[in-house]
């Protein structure tokens, strides 16, 4: 079964209030097995007219886990938490 990954690109425009969305997508994560690679690190863009803000990079063990953290009321809460404080651009990708 090939792992999944979540990457997001997140626009943050009420610093405070995202604060919370942190705390509350954390409980998610750990909720749902998510390891966390990237999250909030300095980006540098090799290559195209990318221009990312905040970028999160999670892995799951499968895709159908990372659609389960997704769907699930701890990350239903976090989303409730974040509205009027970030712009959300989130993808689902299978890994091999």
């Amino acid at each position: 079964m090939p792992s999944a990954y979540i990457l997001a690109n997140i626009t943050v425009t009420n610093p405070e209030q995202y604060e919370e969305y942190k705390k509350l997508s954390t409980i998610a994560m750990k909720a749902h097995g998510a390891e966390v690679c990237v999250r909030g690190g300095k980006v540098e863009v090799l290559e195209g007219d990318w221009a990312p803000d905040r970028v999160v990079l999670l892995k799951f063990p499968s895709v159908e886990a990372a659609r389960q953290f997704n769907d699930s009321v701890e990350y239903a809460a976090a989303r409730k938490s974040r509205q009027g404080a970030a712009l959300m651009r989130m993808t689902l990708i299978e890994g091999v």
